[in-house]
């Protein structure tokens, strides 16, 4: 996979070059739950790791195998990288989980054959003209407290344990030396939104993880999410050669978690969370960023004025962009599994029994049956009124630990017992329900971004 050439996107000051060396604003998606599931995105609860194993305890080692692969391939090929570049995006950001390249009961050992699907993006995306941006999404010990780390509990363990530390060293070392001097490869986001809670082993580690790329690959731009989930760049000192420090840049009203929202409050968060890139001359990059869609035009209307809102800041910033995301069940992706699709006809009930008990987190009051829920957050605000825990506080903590873990988990197993009796015809009439053939696109949400 490696490209014999060194000339690849490179920083110069605030600018982006291409390998040719012309500037580029890098404009794309996001590849959510596919190298990394999150549960919104493909509609199943809790983590990936748990849903594969109740998948797996339902249809077997063999056919749990095959289903996966499947979906996996389905759900991006050359038909999306096609698309992509054909309207006019630049880049992709590609969140993987390291369970593709290393398994817990064998630390250390680079599995090759893990490779395989993101090569494939890769290649894909450059026959398009698209760049990749390589994510590690979800890290052993998980570095943030939530789903998306594939993280089954609300413990950050990764910052504890120097031993998950030194096995993501040895990856980066790995995903490093197979794509040196690769053109198409932007660069290399070393962890998605790191959360943590000390503050004091952040630095330490990225400094750890830039020296084992470099190690290997002097040339690649690395991303750096700041702490608490890319929004805290206090860690950082003197800004890194070739190195961009990566913004999410999400709106509280935007995920339904704000009654207020002006274009001036959108201004201030950005500009707040891209001070140290713009402080220190180094590219403006938003990794993430994007509304949550409720299908509710009352609701929606104005969730597309943010977004128009945030695009016009990042143009006049000159600022790159990612969005959260490309491809889900229809709540945020710029393509969807469509309605009547065997995946959704299959399980559309079972994701509004999730919504309807606030399970995901994502797009979800947090509430759910609040006649259950509001007490406990009473009890704890009553008890511990000075309680105030890392990350987001009190409610974000309870409701993490009352529905995001406690019935989520147990819904596992349900997602997992739908599939229970169903053929290998209709497994694989489920997985290609996301594939771009079998979607649809919300035209409204691309026009947006094209013209970002």
């Amino acid at each position: 996979m490696s490209a014999s050439s060194s000339a690849v996107m490179r920083t110069d000051g605030a600018a982006l070059l291409t390998p040719s060396g012309d500037p580029v604003r890098l404009r794309g998606v996001c590849i959510g739950g596919w190298l990394n599931m999150e549960n919104f995105i493909t509609g199943y609860a809790a983590n990936e790791t748990l849903m594969r194993e109740q998948v797996r305890r339902v249809l077997g080692e063999d056919r749990s195998d095959a289903f996966f692969e499947r979906l996996l391939t389905s759900f991006f090929g050359e038909d999306d990288a096609r698309f992509l570049g054909e309207n006019g995006f630049n880049v992709v950001r590609i969140p993987v989980n390291y369970r593709h390249l290393e398994r817990d009961d064998r630390p250390f050992e680079i599995i090759e054959d893990g490779f395989r699907h993101l090569d494939r993006a890769i290649e894909a995306c450059g026959r398009y003209g698209v760049y990749s941006v390589i994510d590690l999404h979800a890290l052993p010990g998980s570095q943030n407290q939530h789903w998306h780390s594939d993280n089954a509990t609300h413990l950050a363990q990764f910052w504890l344990h120097p031993h998950f530390q030194e096995r993501v060293k040895n990856m980066w070392r790995a995903i490093a030396e197979r794509y040196r001097g690769n053109p198409w490869v932007a660069g290399y986001n070393l962890m998605n939104e790191p959360a943590d809670p000390s503050g004091t082993a952040v630095a330490r580690v990225y400094e750890e993880l830039i020296a084992a790329v470099r190690e290997v690959d002097p040339d690649h731009i690395i991303f750096l999410d700041g702490n608490t989930y890319s929004t805290d760049f206090s860690m950082f000192e003197v800004p890194v050669p070739n190195t961009v420090y990566t913004l999410h840049d999400y709106v509280a009203a935007g995920l339904g978690r704000s009654p207020h929202y002006s274009k001036d409050i959108a201004l201030e968060k950005f500009l707040e969370r891209s001070e140290y890139a713009r402080s220190t001359g180094t590219p403006l990059f938003v990794g993430e960023f994007a509304p949550i869609y409720e299908n509710d035009e009352a609701i929606d209307a104005p969730r597309r004025q943010m977004l128009t809102d945030q695009l016009d800041i990042y143009r006049e910033y000159g600022a790159s962009w990612t969005s959260w995301m490309y491809k889900d069940l229809g709540r945020q992706g710029v393509v969807n599994a469509r309605a009547d699709s065997p995946y959704r006809r299959l399980f559309d009930p079972f994701v509004a029994k999730k919504r309807r008990l606030a399970v995901d987190q994502w797009g979800s009051d947090g509430v759910g049956i609040g006649e259950v829920t509001q007490p406990v957050q009473d009890l704890v605000a009553r008890e511990f009124p000075n309680f105030d825990p890392y990350p987001w506080g009190r409610f974000d903590w309870v409701r993490t630990l009352l529905v995001n873990l406690l019935l989520a988990q147990p819904m596992a197993e349900e997602y997992a017992d739908l599939m229970r009796g169903l053929d290998d015809s209709e497994l694989d009439a489920l997985a290609d329900s996301f594939a771009f053939e079998n979607c649809e696109v919300r035209q409204s949400l691309l026009d947006q971004l094209r013209a970002g």
